[in-house]
């Protein structure tokens, strides 16, 4: 995809949601770097109806290590990989607490220290908590970015450098959101809704759907 075609990709995305946003539910930073540990291998509705009742049982790092593995995987047994996210989630509340003092720190390798916390997680908190415009790549993005033409790559980490680079700055801070939110919705992994698509003759992608 050209420049002048990217520029205009994230205009209409832009027209269409001005201001858009993770489709986690939480109230403070903990709780989304908690969300998005927990989102790994699961669907944001899922997590949310999970961590509803974990985060009024913990909202803080110090009330999730009162808590405990058992009783954080007690309220997220319905995700995948539970018993494991259940314990890096009670070590990287202690760790918030030791090195921290319980505070999100605004360090992608502070974050990327924690227990469950990889680069993704890292980006996610970094551009959703502290507005850093950084690109968290994650399944939805790949596609999109690969699919049309906008940032292709091998690997998540050559498409999240490609990203960076061709994203005008103008639409950095948001564009992690709406490419997710354009995958998860419209550009969808088995058929494509190209109908629906509004930057459907910007897209390289040869065999569009009607």
């Amino acid at each position: 995809m050209k420049r002048d075609a990217i520029r205009e990709f994230f205009q209409r995305l832009a027209e269409a949601n001005p201001e858009p946003s993770t489709e986690l539910e939480y109230a403070t930073p903990f709780q989304l770097l908690v969300a998005v540990v927990l989102s790994a291998q699961a669907t944001d509705k899922g997590v949310n109806l999970a961590t509803r009742g974990l985060f009024a049982a913990a909202p803080t790092p110090e009330a999730m290590l009162t808590l405990g593995e058992e009783g954080v995987a007690a309220h997220i047994r319905t995700i995948g990989l539970y018993r494991n996210k259940a314990r890096n989630t009670v070590a990287l509340s202690r760790l918030l607490l030791e090195r921290h003092g319980g505070e999100v720190p605004r360090s992608r390798a502070a974050l990327e220290a924690l227990p469950g916390v990889g680069r993704k997680t890292a980006n996610v908190v970094l551009n959703t908590v502290f507005g850093e415009p950084v690109m968290a790549v994650d399944t939805h993005i790949f596609r999109v970015a690969n699919r049309t033409g906008l940032a292709p790559g091998k690997d998540v980490l050559a498409v999240e450098n490609a990203l960076m680079r061709r994203v005008p700055k103008e639409y950095l801070t948001n564009a992690h959101h709406w490419l997710i939110l354009h995958g998860r919705y419209v550009c969808v992994a088995r058929k494509p809704k190209c109908g629906e698509c509004r930057v459907r003759d910007l897209c390289d992608y040869r065999d569009k759907t009607a």
